[in-house]
């Protein structure tokens, strides 16, 4: 028996089940016997489903094995499918294109979102909100220049930019400023660990409490 590359023979329409369940198929569209051919096609189905034995029962999963054996058959099996298979002129229907965006930045380190939230709390009446929202936005303008700019960090070209992105109307103040580390003190940095000398201490507590228990 000479054995032949992979290459060499029929190919597939579906690889992922492997040339063993191919030759299944091919074998079932030659059965002449419709009775047989049917039994022949369950038992296909059987054996798919037990490559992935976690959705086997899942009706939706049964109904997509369905539609790959009549796919692997290049629908010349004649048997009689318990749902209707997809058809073989939407196997090459392509999606809508999705329209790219044409939306221009100044700056695109910053991202659109950035330039959205700039115009929101530009159009804002004065208070506290609208001051928390601009030391929102300046504190990720931070951020995202120093993931592109991790050698300097000037909090004037912050205030520059948003002065540019805002057409004049946001200004970054020294109010804001505190504003800023204030949220990143509440927000970002590590709470202070308990003094060790006093978790010592209550450890030392507890042990006597145990050991004054042992006794009684």
């Amino acid at each position: 028996m000479t054995l032949k590359y992979n290459t060499q023979q029929k190919k597939m329409a579906l690889p992922e089940y492997g040339r063993s369940i191919q030759n299944m198929v091919d074998y079932a569209i030659t059965i002449e016997d419709r009775e047989e051919r049917q039994w022949c096609a369950n038992t296909i189905i059987d054996i798919m489903g037990n490559m992935f034995p976690h959705y086997r029962d899942v009706p939706e999963f049964k109904h997509k094995l369905w539609d790959h054996l009549a796919i692997m058959s290049d629908y010349k099996l004649d048997i009689d499918y318990p749902f209707e298979i997809v058809k073989k002129d939407d196997l090459n229907v392509k999606p809508n294109q999705i329209p790219y965006s044409n939306h221009k930045m100044r700056y695109r380190h910053y991202g659109q979102m950035l330039e959205k939230l700039i115009g929101v709390a530009s159009n804002m009446e004065e208070g506290n909100e609208k001051d928390n929202l601009v030391a929102l936005i300046c504190n990720h303008m931070r951020k995202d220049f120093m993931a592109w700019n991790k050698d300097s960090m000037d909090d004037q070209k912050v205030a520059d930019d948003l002065r540019e992105l805002s057409q004049g109307k946001l200004e970054l103040t020294d109010d804001l400023k505190e504003l800023m580390a204030d949220r990143i003190d509440a927000y970002c940095k590590p709470k202070t660990p308990a003094n060790p000398q006093s978790n010592s201490q209550n450890g030392k507590q507890q042990n006597n409490r145990n050991n004054n228990k042992r006794k009684f």
